[in-house]
């Protein structure tokens, strides 16, 4: 009776299989259409830095490059140059075995150029050029050892790629040093270097705090740059001040776990790296969301941050997950595209990834420029572009399920990797496309997305999303009908043409989604057929 019973079983999950299988290769016909763009080749950034090892490999050279693949090894290369002058023989056995595995990775991800650099410890240490001769033997790739200028400007570079039009000091503290550069915009300057990294003040004191006190307050005492930070912001770049932050984030409650553009005022930011350089950070609320190896270094960090806002006297302190790895790719970008907005960019990429019709986010753009145009409402140039970016963004939550598609594609905008864009820009956008799906039920959004929403982006999401639920119904996410139904305010009313064929799509329903919008801008809706 067992063998009996078993025998169907057998037969029915041999089916299943055999299903499964024929799904699989029915979807393969379908391959023009991938989770990857084509932007050419995978391209990998190894950086050896002075207490990590990392590995970022990303699908394309691109203004807003995507990692596929991220890991990192916290070897600690850096952390006896200072006084040994060498690096030490089992940090440097830790980074070989990284690399190697590195390697191969690269090897299975196909990725035909790597861009391997190096940094302080590497550079400074009398054994880091046998070191690194060793690492170039097995990633068959020539690593460039960056001087401290050159790691400068690349840290700067990669704030100019993820900041919109930042305006400050960066700051990228690293295991061995600190490097500090005035930037504006898209420009530049000459940056400096100093031995301020975290594992460098532990080995030049003896892990002592007190000591490091000293050196870090007579390396700010006299230095040029300082004097040109007043009231503008300070970029933090680095592990252990993304860690700090991290920390500032979990005490503080702050809703919204996304590092990049993270924000801080400068009086909390001296209050809270004060706290913690002068206590024992294993006391600390929340510790535990740091990894145990970052926590030895973040008094180091916390006293160098300290005495940077002291010292500069910044209106605020952003932190940047955007530092060396990403300004080296932004070095090797020409003009025209490194003209390009990321932000824009990142969402046209996820508009062509995951929208019915990719073409329909660009008429929507259109359409409600034309629309914002006639209204009388006021937008800035700001304004405009985080609007043009929900556009492209509103339909990549059309394959969930219709009672989770405003909220996956909400999650999807607040939590995703784009670049140039601060927190409440995010959560702008994100309101504008989760109202266009649940029909302006604000009681539905999460408490985390209320915290960052204030009025006035509320009330401007309730705009764009109101607009966007009068297109969806007419066109059912697909291009070419945009451009034949213009909404307009006309003599003080909003109008909305459809003639000709496109006068069948006309409802109830319609005609409710334009009252909708009209309350909300304080016009009179008229559907003209």
């Amino acid at each position: 009776m067992v063998n009996r019973s078993r025998t169907p079983r057998r037969a029915a999950s041999s089916a299943a299989s055999s299903k499964a299988r024929k799904a699989i290769k029915s979807a393969r016909k379908t391959e023009s259409v991938k989770g990857r763009l084509d932007h050419g080749p995978a391209i990998a950034v190894i950086d050896v830095g002075s207490n990590s090892v990392r590995l970022v490999i990303y699908e394309g050279l691109t203004r807003s490059p995507t990692p596929i693949f991220n890991e990192k090894v916290l070897a600690g290369l850096g952390r006896q140059v200072q006084t040994t002058g060498l690096l030490a023989q089992d940090a440097i056995d830790t980074a070989l075995r990284a690399l190697v595995r590195f390697k191969a990775l690269c090897d299975i991800q196909h990725v035909r150029t790597i861009y391997p650099i190096a940094t302080a410890a590497c550079r400074d240490a009398r054994n880091g050029r046998a070191f690194i001769s060793a690492a170039e033997r097995i990633l068959g790739s020539k690593i460039e050892i960056l001087s401290g200028k050159r790691e400068a400007q690349l840290t700067a570079f990669g704030v100019v790629s993820g900041i919109h039009k930042p305006d400050g000091i960066v700051g990228d503290l690293g295991g061995g040093s600190l490097e500090l550069v005035d930037v504006r915009g898209a420009s530049v300057r000459r940056g400096l270097t100093l031995p301020l990294g975290g594992l460098a003040l532990q080995d030049l004191t003896g892990r002592s705090i007190k000591k490091a006190e000293k050196l870090v307050e007579q390396a700010f005492s006299d230095l040029d740059i300082m004097n040109a930070g007043t009231g503008r912001t300070f970029y933090a770049v680095g592990g252990t001040w993304r860690a700090l932050a991290r920390l500032h984030m979990w005490q503080t409650g702050y809703p919204f776990h996304v590092m990049h553009n993270y924000r801080i005022s400068a009086r909390e930011a001296l209050e809270f790296s004060r706290l913690v350089h002068r206590v024992d950070t294993e006391t600390l609320s929340k510790i535990e969301v740091v990894n145990s190896a970052r926590r030895p270094l973040l008094p180091y960090a916390a006293l160098v941050l300290e005495n940077l806002v002291r010292s500069l006297r910044p209106k605020d302190v952003i932190i940047s997950a955007m530092g060396v790895r990403e300004g080296l790719l932004y070095s090797l970008l020409d003009a025209p595209e490194r003209a390009r907005d990321p932000l824009i960019s990142a969402a046209a990429d996820l508009n062509v990834l995951r929208s019915r019709a990719p073409r329909h986010g660009e008429e929507l753009i259109e359409w409600t420029d034309r629309f914002i145009a006639s209204s009388g409402l006021d937008e800035t140039g700001e304004e405009q572009r985080l609007r043009h970016a929900a556009c492209l963004l509103a339909d990549i939550g059309w394959r969930a399920h219709p009672d989770y598609r405003g909220e996956q594609a909400m999650n999807i905008i607040a939590h995703g990797p784009f670049v140039a864009i601060d927190h409440p820009s995010r959560t702008y956008i994100a309101l504008s496309v989760f109202l266009r799906h649940t029909g302006l039920n604000e009681e539905e959004l999460p408490s985390r997305i209320r915290e960052l929403a204030t009025p006035y982006i509320l009330d401007r999401a309730r705009v764009l999303g109101a607009a966007m639920r009068v297109a969806y119904i007419l066109t059912a996410g697909q291009d070419g009908v945009l451009p034949h139904v213009p909404l307009r305010v006309v003599r003080g009313k909003l109008v909305l043409k459809l003639t000709g064929p496109y006068a069948k799509l006309f409802t109830e329903r319609v005609s409710g989604r334009m009252r909708q919008l009209a309350r909300l801008i304080g016009r009179e809706a008229v559907v003209e057929t």
